[in-house]
């Protein structure tokens, strides 16, 4: 990978953090910057066709609204987004943290609210063995040592988008009407990532999801 090709890659996951991010108005993707010190910066890592490892910080503590949510919660869809850019891979638990910032290897760029900047992101490529990077051994050897890592399942009906103040406004009894028909398929996602469809039943009184469909890896990339 040419240095280059790296650069316009960082950039596109740069791109598709920024349209992940909650937000009112929307971030947009400013230039470069070298090593950043965010107020407030969450990291996590991604195994796939090629690791990554990516990072978003923020200028002030409290950029991203949530209002009780935990933010690590907010980020992950969007660092998940940015790390699809690199292939399919799964990316891990999102934790505190500005390490990723301080790397020299890591390529950083600006995140902007119209011409402001509130907020950094980073991303650090790990080069697998087939790409001739410095891990070894047999990669089905590699993947039995993580076998036993638990992952988050999480069974999704639908979805919407709501502002802050709407949010806020909700009550016990209010409806909120989801982007998805009656009867249609539940998705299956792990680590926010859309594996499979299925159907909601019910097993001894609590919820379960019959599989009905597997995604292969192009249908699964949301």
């Amino acid at each position: 990978m040419t240095t280059t090709a790296s650069a316009a890659l960082a950039a596109d996951a740069a791109a598709e953090l920024a349209r992940a991010l909650p937000s009112e108005n929307g971030y947009t993707v400013g230039g470069p910057a070298g090593r950043v010190a965010p107020a407030e910066s969450f990291e996590a890592s991604s195994v796939g066709q090629v690791s990554v490892d990516v990072a978003v910080g923020f200028l002030g503590v409290g950029t991203i609204a949530h209002d009780g949510l935990a933010v690590q919660n907010l980020v992950h869809p969007a660092l998940a987004a940015a790390a699809r850019v690199y292939g399919t891979g799964v990316l891990g638990e999102v934790r505190e943290g500005a390490g990723l910032f301080d790397d020299p290897d890591a390529e950083v760029f600006e995140l902007l609210d119209g011409e402001s900047i509130v907020g950094w992101f980073a991303v650090r490529p790990r080069r697998s063995a087939r790409q001739g990077g410095p891990l070894g051994g047999d990669p089905e050897e590699r993947l039995n040592r993580i076998n036993g890592v638990e992952m988050a399942l999480t069974v999704e009906i639908g979805r919407t988008r709501m502002t802050v103040r709407d949010v806020l406004g909700l009550e016990p009894g209010a409806v909120v009407e989801l982007d998805r028909s009656a009867g249609a398929p539940a998705d299956i996602l792990l680590n926010g990532r859309i594996i499979a469809h299925g159907e909601v039943v019910v097993v001894d009184q609590d919820y379960g999801v019959r599989v009905t469909r597997i995604l292969d890896a192009q249908e699964g990339a949301r």
